[in-house]
């Protein structure tokens, strides 16, 4: 049975005020806490979900970063090289405007699901995609790919023939400097953050 993180929180609580056997309520909060990883780390491996690797990852400039993260019916994984700004202009110039980007660094982007699930209204079914974006000042165009275990660039006539759906979405400012990109989930959405933007890629059944 999954615990909630505020379960664990009052076990600790408990033993640290003295109700119960201190020693016991910690070890059993402990044990409860590995055992519920080791289930989400088995389930994603059940599910076929594990990000592509070319070449060796030591040294990379754009380190290679995992998103796991759960929607209705399903568990997912992001998997993208997170390239740093290192005092560049990121958007409009490293990141040109009106051209189709990878998403990051390195590998595609890519985007693993248990089930099938809407992604930015796309419908998609259990499987692995690739991601990529045609940034623009005032709107995105995100670009669903059923190649994934590749290389990211270039993306070509051969890579664009693959796609299975693109969608819109809309950038924002972001609250303060951001200096790796990174993505993660807020409000039931995958949030792609770098320099002084953030896009929301909506997620659903």
């Amino acid at each position: 049975m999954k615990r909630s993180s505020a379960w664990y929180l009052a076990v600790l609580l408990v033993a640290g005020c003295g109700g119960g056997s201190e020693a016991g309520e910690v070890e059993m909060a402990e044990t409860e806490m590995a055992e519920t990883e080791a289930m989400a780390e088995m389930d994603m491996t059940d599910a076929g979900l594990a990000c592509v690797v070319m070449g060796d990852v030591e040294g990379r400039a754009s380190p290679l970063q995992e998103l796991s993260f759960s929607y209705d019916g399903g568990e997912g994984l992001l998997c993208y090289g997170a390239p740093s700004a290192r005092e560049r202009v990121v958007m409009g110039e490293l990141v040109p405007y009106g051209e189709v980007w990878r998403l990051g660094a390195n590998e595609a982007t890519a985007l693993h699901l248990s089930a099938a699930a809407t992604v930015g209204g796309v419908a998609l079914e259990a499987g692995s995609y690739s991601l990529y974006a045609t940034p623009g000042e005032t709107e995105w165009t995100f670009h669903v790919n059923s190649e994934y275990d590749r290389w990211g660039i270039p993306i070509d006539a051969a890579v664009q023939s693959t796609e299975v759906g693109s969608f819109m979405a809309t950038p924002s400012a972001t609250a303060g400097m951001v200096e790796m990109m990174t993505f993660e989930q807020v409000d039931g959405a995958l949030r792609l953050s770098w320099e002084n933007t953030q896009v929301d890629i909506s997620l659903g059944m």
